[in-house]
């Protein structure tokens, strides 16, 4: 009986195991990205107010080495997107599955049916922006085993580090989904992190094929087109207290 357990345990871990190892992209699944298969870049929303830039990198191809597709150039497959002056490296684009020309394991992505992804054997990617970004920096995630993202000062991961942001496992053989029905990273979680001082690069650390990103955000602390600076918070409320001062101080009556 004793020796079954012991037999029924290692199978169990050996199966865990296995499934944990499963990685962004569906196995045997060949892509063929034709050019109208490509969604264009959503241009009108891609930057945000104040100077806040936002990035979905739809209008990329699958396994697109980004490149500078938001640089005013092109990506590694020859597509390109609005020029922010951000400049990535060794990150890849991965269409969804469920998508036309893809093969992306993953669900439920914030914005289909593009994220970014990288494959180096250093297990990290790296992205510039010369001209610097402050406040803050957000983006979604999805991550099979543990991965983070550092931010410096200086370009290429050089310089101060101003933030470690950590991007814990929120993937595993426990996964339960709904909505987008295939795909087996499907828990994307919302992660930011404020920071003093002007950041100029980001670097993302994880095991290769294992962690997925959405939605970044430069300059905000939540992500997405309509975020707003973390240094214009206090602007709005500081409106919204003399505004009912002004309610208050006058006795004016507001209509419900």
């Amino acid at each position: 009986m004793k020796k079954l357990t012991i037999f029924l345990s290692f199978l169990f871990a050996i199966t865990t195991i296995s499934k944990a190892q499963e990685s962004l992209s569906v196995p045997n699944v060949r892509s063929i990205t034709k050019p109208e298969q490509i969604s264009k870049p959503a241009t009108k929303f891609q930057r945000a107010s104040n100077n806040i830039i936002f990035l979905d990198f739809e209008g990329l191809s699958n396994n697109d080495p980004i490149n500078n597709f938001y640089n005013g150039g092109l990506s590694g497959k020859g597509n390109t997107g609005s020029d922010y002056g951000v400049q990535f490296s060794l990150a890849l684009g991965k269409i969804d599955a469920d998508a036309p020309g893809g093969n992306g394991n993953f669900a439920n992505e914030p914005s289909p049916s593009t994220i970014m992804f990288f494959l180096d054997s250093g297990n990290e990617a790296s992205v510039n922006i010369p001209a610097g970004f402050s406040n803050a920096f957000s983006c979604y995630y999805a991550a099979g085993y543990d991965g983070s993202i550092n931010i410096y000062d200086g370009l290429d991961g050089t310089g101060n580090l101003l933030a470690t942001l950590p991007l814990p496992i929120n993937n595993d053989d426990y996964n339960t989904c709904t909505g987008d029905p295939n795909g087996w990273y499907c828990n994307w979680d919302e992660v930011s992190v404020s920071f003093n001082g002007i950041a100029k690069s980001i670097v993302f650390i994880g095991p290769s094929d294992y962690v997925g990103f959405d939605d970044m955000t430069f300059g905000s602390d939540s992500p997405g087109p309509t975020a707003v600076p973390v240094s214009n918070w206090a602007l709005y409320l500081a409106v919204v207290l003399i505004g009912l001062f002004v309610l208050y101080k006058y006795k004016i009556k507001i209509a419900l």
